[in-house]
Formats: structure tokens, C-alpha cells, sequence
């Protein structure tokens, strides 16, 4: 068996739609790992910053803000 390092040497040197699908083919694999409560509480949360949103009760701001103030808030 490929030791963690020789399999990622592997997988960097296959083309890059294999390495794609080698990625979906991992990340699918957690996704079964996944506690049904936690994925539970993370749907309901994201349903209701959805309708916060819809409903105008609070105003979205683009990701590169978000990260921009964030950035500030860590500098201080």
C-alpha cells in the first residue's frame, strides 16, 4: 500500500479531469460521515437565513465584503 505522501504525488501527476473526479470521488466519501443532527441543524439554519434574506429582514453583502471585514476585525 502507497504510503499518504507517495498517493498524493500520484494523484498530483494524473490529469486534471481524473484529479477532479478524484476529489468528488473523497469528498463524497465524507459526506457519509456526516452526523444526520448536525446536517439537520445546518439545513435549518441555512432555510432560515434563506428567508431572512427573502423576507428583507436582513441585507446580504457579497463575499468579498464579508471578507474584507473580517480582515479588519482581525487586524485590530
Amino acid at each position: 500500500m502507497l504510503s499518504v505522501e507517495e498517493l498524493i504525488y500520484e494523484a498530483l501527476s494524473l490529469p486534471s479531469s481524473s484529479r477532479v473526479f478524484l476529489v468528488e470521488k473523497l469528498i463524497e466519501s465524507l459526506e457519509s460521515d456526516i452526523d444526520e443532527n448536525i446536517q439537520k441543524s445546518w439545513n435549518t439554519e441555512a432555510k432560515k437565513r434563506r428567508d431572512e434574506i427573502r423576507n428583507h429582514t436582513v441585507e446580504p453583502i457579497s463575499g468579498e465584503i464579508a471578507l474584507a471585514q473580517i480582515r479588519q476585525i482581525l487586524e485590530r
